[in-house]
């Protein structure tokens, strides 16, 4: 009689024997003799769809990721033998696994996992952009076992699930996709090549290294085990990183708002020329001006690109008393917008001022105060005086205004601009797009800054749980320990990297247990 562990070993290599022969011979149905494969040879979890965008194009790309891609190849590019080699790219016939009719002609690239963007299997057909030839290939793949077209984002959802990229990283990778400006470019693209992932993780590991510490202090230090100063060391940390932490979210919001745009608020009293400025500035007649006062009712919003940086720009009624129900709704809205503005632009008639200049500039603060009645000192780096309709004005007197306004104290940048020439037009854009910078901030200095409000939130959840441990801390270890692992969690559900286990291996690398 065998013994029992040559059993094993022969069922084993019966085993191994089987399965390599099934492949093999469903490998042959697949690719020899597609017409007649049966439903099922596949588990319908490799995705395919156009990567390229949809419309009219040179090129096209239609990616596939899964078990079944290379099945996928070898029937589309007429492959009976071996792959192309990986990332490598190949001229063949496109043709229809059924009907054996040529699609097109272009470009197929192997991919095999885990070295391809989703970790899996993969495949690209680079083929022309028409229509016709998009529609046919996709249907060809339809058409195939074990095959289904891909949802929204599934195919980086796959590439998270198999570690290829970090949840911030993710996130990165739609901001680029979506980025319209060159500043947004260089933040998108610093986030997807990581930085905020290693700066979020390097505080998850320190996070993990204190509790693992406290935790093995509850539990082995009445046995002795435990060096001296564990407490202390962990206390030191938490301080540290919850001043890090701190620190990260006092950015006033710098790199939010560069994600979805600085607004940028045009207000004032009627007739001034705000739609006119919103016209120059987006060099469009997106607002109606006319010299009839109390045009805009309602607010009118474009998008610009000013120095790389996006602003949403908006137009809005004239701010004064009325007796019209529509007026007094636009008026309410301006004022609304006002108030959630990051910069506002208060424009002012010129025409009207005093000769004066002291005189001017009291006419000036009682325009802030009308459009900004809450201003407060600090606050006047958020707005800028706009004095429109200098053309109008004689020479010396715009010349008086705007050497000796500058001067003022009290008032906010001001400049001075004709919607109809154009004049002053090249300095007030200067000054914007610094006020702009500034709110922004530069995306490729110092550390990388927060970019999503989720991040915000699970981060101010992580202070709190560490101030949670700084009180309980010398009267509940346990409940203090309870928020340094709330503080973890929270930093994981940013990185979406959470993990009970690595915490345990702290434990048993950083103190000898039963020594």
């Amino acid at each position: 009689m065998l013994p029992l562990v040559c059993i094993f070993r022969e069922i084993r290599r019966a085993a191994v024997h089987t399965h390599r022969k099934s492949r093999v011979t469903t490998l042959h149905q697949l690719v020899s003799t597609f017409n007649g494969v049966p439903a099922g040879l596949a588990d319908a979890d490799t995705i395919f769809a156009l990567s390229s965008g949809h419309g009219r194009c040179g090129v096209a790309v239609v990616r596939v990721s899964g078990s079944a891609s290379s099945m996928a190849l070898r029937c589309m590019a007429g492959l009976k033998r071996r792959l192309p080699s990986p990332r490598t790219a190949l001229l063949r016939s496109i043709t229809d696994p059924h009907s054996k009719e040529i699609l097109d002609r272009g470009l197929v690239l192997w991919f095999p996992g885990p070295h391809s963007f989703t970790g899996e299997d993969s495949v690209e057909f680079h083929i022309h952009g028409g229509p016709a030839v998009i529609t046919a290939v996709l249907q060809a793949l339809g058409s195939m076992p074990g095959m289904r077209p891909a949802e929204a984002g599934e195919f980086t959802r796959r590439a998270f699930q198999a570690g290829k990229l970090g949840l911030t990283e993710v996130e990165g990778l739609g901001d680029l996709i979506h980025a319209e400006t060159e500043a947004q470019r260089r933040q998108a693209l610093r986030q997807m090549s990581g930085d905020l992932e290693r700066l979020y993780q390097g505080w998850s590991h320190r996070l993990k290294r204190c509790l693992a510490h406290v935790e093995a202090f509850i539990d082995f230090s009445e046995d002795e085990l435990i060096e001296d100063g564990v407490l202390e060391r962990v206390d030191s940390s938490v301080s540290t990183l919850l001043a890090e932490i701190e620190r990260h979210l006092k950015d006033e919001r710098r790199g939010e708002r560069l994600r979805s745009g600085v607004h940028v608020v045009i207000a004032g009293a009627t007739n001034a020329g705000k739609s006119s400025l919103l016209n120059t500035l987006c060099q469009r007649p997106a607002a109606i001006v006319s010299s009839i006062a109390g045009t805009t009712r309602d607010v009118v919003e474009t998008g610009l690109d000013i120095g790389g940086f996006p602003v949403l720009l908006s137009d809005t009624a004239g701010l004064r008393d009325s007796t019209d129900l529509i007026e007094q709704e636009g008026v309410r809205r301006a004022r609304e917008r006002v108030q959630q503005a990051d910069l506002t632009l208060v424009v002012v008639d010129s025409v009207l001022l005093p000769f004066e200049v002291q005189k001017a500039a009291g006419t000036l603060q009682e325009n802030l105060t009308r459009v900004l009645p809450d201003l407060k000192q600090p606050d006047k780096d958020r707005c800028l005086l706009v004095l429109n309709k200098t053309d109008l004005l004689p020479e010396a007197q715009r010349q008086k205004l705007e050497r000796e306004l500058k001067g003022v104290s009290g008032l906010p940048p001001v400049c001075l601009i004709s919607c109809q020439t154009h004049e002053g037009l090249q300095d007030f854009l200067s000054v914007l797009q610094s006020r702009v910078k500034t709110l922004c901030g530069d995306p490729l200095s110092d550390a990388p800054t927060l970019t999503q409000a989720r991040h915000r939130a699970h981060l101010q959840q992580c202070v709190a749980a560490l101030a949670q441990y700084q009180k309980l801390r010398d009267t509940d270890l346990a409940l203090a320990a309870e928020g340094v692992r709330l503080a973890l969690t929270s930093l994981g559900r940013i990185t979406g990297k959470l993990g009970a286990e690595e915490i345990l291996d702290i434990i048993f690398k950083d103190f000898c247990i039963g020594k």
